[in-house]
């Protein structure tokens, strides 16, 4: 059997379903994942997680190392050797980090109770709970550069969240801000350079700030979601960066006692259900 599959076998094992929010049960003859679990976890068929374990399968792409790589929860070193046994080149130091180590797993299961999204210093979301999905939309209804947060702010606009004027326009300005200093930390990452390219050509707004040359990184701000099941909800939104990476953990949270934390809390129990009056 190949050393990848190997790996695969071993390092589904040693991940148990709690670590990953799945039900233990009764009657499991592994303290690790199934292959179906690892499959849902991973966005794949079950026969293609049996397929890789199997040695039958060659050539997994890097977008489906990366999600393997997440789901059974690898170290940097181990997601590297992951990829190279896989025939693949490891992700380089040049390029945006996408890896969601365990750490910054263990945090975003914490931390479950608040919406909350992990993003990477291009602003393309790779992971989030429910609650963000059900306060802001859900982002598997979004694919390419509709994942990436500057993109869809200059294209698309922010309908459904409200800024004051000057929280507009500073967020816009520390959004560019953003991007030019992950262009000056990862100049080989060729995603980053093409949508930096978009974005200048698609978007004067970008533009206009981009031409301001301003480095720096955004951090905390206040905004009204309007557009969720329960209501508008005023939140504070804060900006985490997780030591030994530079993924951002997105977190939003309720003044204590307001109405808008009792909003949050019948979200939590709504989920993107929405509520309708009762017919008279």
């Amino acid at each position: 059997m190949s050393e990848f599959a190997n790996v695969l076998r071993a390092w589904r094992d040693r991940v148990t379903p709690a670590e990953v929010g799945l039900p233990s049960g009764a009657g499991r003859r592994t303290s690790g994942l199934r292959r179906e679990e690892l499959a849902a976890l991973a966005g794949v068929s079950v026969d293609y997680v049996v397929r890789l374990e199997q040695g039958r399968a060659s050539n997994p792409s890097p977008q489906m190392l990366r999600a393997l790589s997440v789901a059974l929860r690898l170290t940097d070193d181990e997601r590297d050797h992951l990829y190279r046994v896989a025939g693949a080149a490891p992700p380089s130091a040049g390029t945006v980090p996408r890896h969601i180590g365990p750490g910054v797993q263990r945090i975003v299961d914490r931390l479950g109770d608040v919406p909350l999204a992990v993003f990477s210093a291009s602003h393309d979301i790779l992971l989030w709970n429910p609650l963000w999905a059900a306060i802001g939309g859900d982002p598997a209804e979004h694919t390419g550069l509709d994942r990436n947060l500057v993109w869809r702010h200059f294209t698309a606009g922010h309908a459904g969240v409200e800024f004051d004027a000057q929280h507009e326009e500073d967020f816009a300005s520390d959004l560019a801000a953003d991007l030019r200093t992950a262009v000056g930390r990862y100049p080989r990452d060729a995603a980053l350079a093409h949508l930096v390219q978009r974005l200048r050509a698609s978007a004067p707004e970008f533009e206009r700030r981009w031409a301001e040359a301003k480095v720096a990184e955004h951090r905390s701000s206040r905004k009204t979601l309007t557009d969720t099941p329960v209501g508008p909800i005023t939140v504070d939104c804060d900006v985490l960066t997780a030591p030994g990476s530079d993924l951002r953990i997105v977190v939003y949270t309720a003044v204590p006692g307001s109405e808008d934390e009792q909003r949050l809390d019948l979200l939590r129990v709504t989920g993107t259900q929405r509520l309708s009056a009762t017919p008279a």
